[in-house]
């Protein structure tokens, strides 16, 4: 009888995140090799089945796992060692392993803070994961597994790095049949999955290209369709995201995906995210007639000098000249623009607030907070320099500021980041041209012009 392995995606410990739930593909990855080694495995996704801890201690009991998995991002850390506390006084004798971004750079306070975590596995977990369930099967030590940090006495053991997977087409597609797939897509009716893994730029406010490495690795489009029409022959699926950091950096290689696509006949729609200066107007088009209908993108600022201090690499003409081949084409701009990163003013953020209306001007633009998350330069630098007010992680959702400057208080941050959206969506022009598109996105214009017309800002326009 072989090892029991729960994996865990944990509650929200304060507001939920306003997406839908959907099966993460982390977990999916993971439970996916350890079923193609023959392991029972299964999945308690607190967010999608609304568990609470309560909850979630009522299926533990019940499922008596030998070994559970937990992950989490920055804002729900907290929540995941809640989750290991409960593991561990419900089945002591259970290993418990915590894995993803936040752990991988928090990894030794992990284990000082939670002492119910047995194990932290950094960066990549398919074959790190593997191994732990492999050796503890076997009775065997587990103390040097590479990409993993451990717990010894009054120290810690950590381990050499593992390195990344060089053929992504190895990997099995995600198990998402462990979760209830009715159920999810009846809140939103979209699968998401993954093209490649590591990331070109380095970009200071993000974690990624230190998770998953500099070199730019590809699924083949061969693997990438099949699991496309895998998912559409078998969950009749048609609406599709394609989660990578930016889709589009090989941009050949896009072109081969689309035309894979219609080569098969797939009457798909989906949406993906990239970087302004990897996308062409040719490229566009060829997207938009293998079923592509949005582009999400890194617009970050409106100011070169802050560009430049994120390290973002583009130029706002390269925005306005990419977002403008998106409107062209009918594809819908989904610009994320980032206020309050270290040098930001006043001044500049109003500069980027605006920029998003004139680039984006009949869609949406999405305005986060800069969060410094463990691992990121910003992080180290808001650390070096004493600007950091908040340090409880449930905070760390990109709604809310966490530290300040000396150009920039968290009280002029927070009434800018709520002035961006009142000024985004009471622009007169704005709601009729959302009427002009038809009766529903005229009608939901016209309601964000009402609720957001009623909220009160320090900023004016």
């Amino acid at each position: 009888m072989g090892l029991n392995v729960t994996l865990v995606n944990p509650p929200y410990r304060t507001r939920p995140h306003q997406h839908p739930p959907f099966p993460p593909l982390g977990i999916g990855y993971l439970a996916a090799v350890l079923e193609k080694n023959n392991f029972k495995v299964e999945v308690i996704d607190c967010q999608a089945s609304r568990y609470t801890y309560e909850d979630y201690q009522r299926e533990i009991t019940k499922r008596k796992p030998d070994i559970v998995g937990v992950t989490a991002p920055t804002r729900l850390y907290n929540s995941a060692k809640e989750i290991l506390k409960i593991s561990k006084e419900t089945h002591p004798d259970t290993v418990t392993l915590l894995g993803g971004a936040h752990a991988t750079f928090w990894n030794e306070k992990a284990l000082q803070e939670c002492p119910q975590l047995d194990v932290v596995v950094r960066k990549e977990g398919e074959y790190t994961l593997l191994e732990l369930v492999q050796r503890l099967e076997a009775g065997r030590d587990i103390n040097d597994v590479a990409g993993t940090t451990q717990r010894k006495n009054d120290n810690f053991i950590f381990n050499v790095d593992r390195p990344y997977i060089e053929n992504l087409d190895e990997l099995p597609f995600p198990a998402r049949h462990l979760w209830d797939l009715e159920t999810i897509r009846k809140q939103e009716d979209m699968f998401y999955l993954i093209t490649t893994r590591g990331c070109t730029a380095w970009c200071n406010f993000c974690a990624a290209v230190r998770m998953f490495g500099r070199k730019y690795r590809m699924r083949s489009i061969q693997n990438v369709v099949d699991e496309l029409e895998f998912l559409y022959k078998t969950y009749n699926a048609e609406n599709f995201t394609f989660c990578d950091d930016a889709f589009t950096v090989d941009m050949k290689r896009t072109e081969e995906l689309c035309e894979e696509i219609k080569k098969r006949d797939l009457k798909i729609k989906w949406n993906m995210g990239t970087r302004v200066d990897r996308v062409s107007r040719e490229l566009l088009t060829k997207m938009k007639d293998a079923g592509c209908v949005s582009m999400w993108c890194g617009l970050e600022s409106g100011t070169q000098e802050v560009l430049n201090d994120m390290h973002k690499g583009i130029s706002t003409d390269q925005t306005r000249k990419a977002l403008k081949w998106v409107r062209e084409l009918n594809l819908k701009p989904t610009p994320n623009v980032l206020l309050g990163y270290p040098g930001e003013t006043i001044e500049s953020a109003l500069k980027s607030i605006k920029f998003a209306e004139e680039v984006s001007p009949d869609e949406i633009a999405y305005y986060n907070i800069a969060t410094p998350y463990p691992g990121t330069p910003m992080y180290e630098e808001v650390m070096k320099n004493g600007w950091i007010r908040n340090t409880n992680f449930d905070d760390y959702d990109a709604t809310q500021p966490i530290f300040e400057t000396p150009q920039l208080s968290m009280q002029d941050l927070q009434a800018l980041y709520d002035y961006a959206f009142k000024s985004f969506y009471t622009r007169p022009g704005y709601v009729l041209r959302m009427w002009r598109k038809g009766f529903n996105t005229g009608y939901a214009a016209t309601k964000k012009y009402f609720y957001f017309k009623r909220q009160k800002t320090t900023i004016k326009k």
